[in-house]
């Protein structure tokens, strides 16, 4: 019988355990990505993991993916025992993410939020997704904590007060209940408020000397009052129709100040902050201004009156708001006090981001008028189709020598 061939037998595998061969300081930070759940049972791997996971940076108390909507009491006992075993290290990152929760549990979610600052959480997120969730009337004490971004919680006045958070420098609010008169922090660099609500009857106080970018979009209730940001360079400001600073006669087609028919929204009442300015005067030195207010909003025309300069505004966008009018005297008041403007886009009853006319243009002479700024160099008209009201802006913009092209 003739011998067999050798078949070639296959080399032998190699199995390298690349992620196990990270150092230690490495796989903490690994693990800080997982939800703390799963952070938790790489303890099961293998002898060296079996600790790993009590040294992360960072924790995410969340729900899994998998298991779709998550509630706090469905990981009650799990962040008690996780927070009594874990080593107490320093975190970098915290984020605490539910859908639903019952009114015994905000106890627990208030005592997780104050056990980051303890760990001197340097970003922390607390989000909530159906319900408002009280958080304590209580000051935030951290010389660490950087970031704040906060959903769905309902928020006391003592707990804006950043005076002893030092080194905070970015706070979101979002779907918030904001029950204070005051928002204060000496630190902060960028705010943004959306989707927020604010149900009392004085104006709120945004005091935040050195900021540097705002955004509120969509706030509900009156106006916030702006106080001066000497080091901002951008602010968007979107006032929709749940802002309370609106027109009472816009609905019946009467133009407020006709026939003695001034409403009270549009007249300035002597104990409201707003005699001079609520929003202009606080963004007055901004480089990048976006200002999109419904019609009926009746706050940056009450401000108008007393407007500003922006002496260091170089791009601005606006909509049809600003072009309202026989005489566009919104648009005419913000680019005379504009003197250095360089972009001007309106975005005219259309909301984008697709646009289906785009106009731009540009100065057609050398001669630039002194009426608005001589650094302008471009002007973009943005809208779905060049009607009467599209043509009433273009007449007024080419009086000042600025000629248009289709792009």
């Amino acid at each position: 019988m003739p011998p067999r061939k050798k078949r070639n037998s296959a080399p032998p595998v190699s199995v390298t355990d690349r992620i196990g061969a990270l150092p230690d300081s490495i796989l903490h930070h690994v693990l800080s990505f997982l939800p703390a759940q799963a952070a938790v049972r790489t303890c099961v791997l293998a002898r060296r993991w079996r600790h790993l996971w009590r040294y992360t940076t960072g924790l995410r108390i969340v729900g899994l993916e998998e298991e779709g909507e998550y509630i706090v009491k469905d990981l009650h006992k799990f962040v008690e025992h996780l927070l009594i075993l874990r080593e107490r290290t320093n975190l970098d990152t915290v984020q605490i993410k539910f859908s639903e929760f019952c009114e015994e549990d905000q106890p627990c979610v208030n005592l997780w939020v104050r056990f980051a600052v303890m760990c001197k959480v340097r970003a922390l997120t607390l989000h909530i997704s159906y319900e408002h969730l009280y958080l304590e009337d209580l000051p935030l004490v951290s010389r660490h904590l950087r970031t704040l971004d906060l959903a769905g919680v309902s928020l006391q006045k003592t707990f804006l007060d950043f005076a002893s958070c030092p080194v905070l420098e970015d706070l979101n609010m979002s779907y918030c209940i904001i029950n204070a008169c005051r928002i204060s922090s000496c630190s902060l660099k960028h705010l943004s408020i959306y989707l927020c609500s604010y149900d009392l009857d004085c104006r709120i106080h945004i005091s935040t000397p050195c900021l540097v970018s705002l955004k509120i979009d969509h706030h509900s209730g009156r106006t916030p009052f702006l106080e001066n940001m000497a080091l901002l360079e951008s602010a968007h400001v979107y006032l929709g129709n749940y802002c309370k600073d609106a027109c009472l006669n816009h609905d019946s087609g009467v133009f407020c100040g006709a026939n003695n028919n001034t409403c009270q929204n549009c007249v300035p009442i002597e104990d409201d902050c707003s005699r001079e300015y609520v929003l202009l005067g606080g963004i007055s030195n901004a480089k990048h201004l976006k200002l999109l207010p419904e019609s009926k909003t009746v706050i940056f025309a009450r401000d108008l009156k007393h407007c500003p300069t922006f002496t260091k505004l170089k791009t601005l966008l606006l909509n049809e708001y600003w072009c309202d009018g026989p005489d566009l005297y919104p648009l005419a008041c913000i680019l005379k006090n504009s003197p250095v403007l360089e972009k001007l886009t309106l975005q005219l009853f259309s909301m984008g981001p697709n646009h289906k006319v785009v106009m731009k243009g540009s100065y057609s002479s050398m001669e630039r008028p002194s009426a608005i700024s001589e650094h302008l160099n471009m002007v973009e008209v943005k809208c779905n189709v060049v009607d009467e009201r599209i043509l009433k802006v273009l007449k007024f913009l080419t009086a000042f020598n600025i000629r248009f092209g289709f792009v």
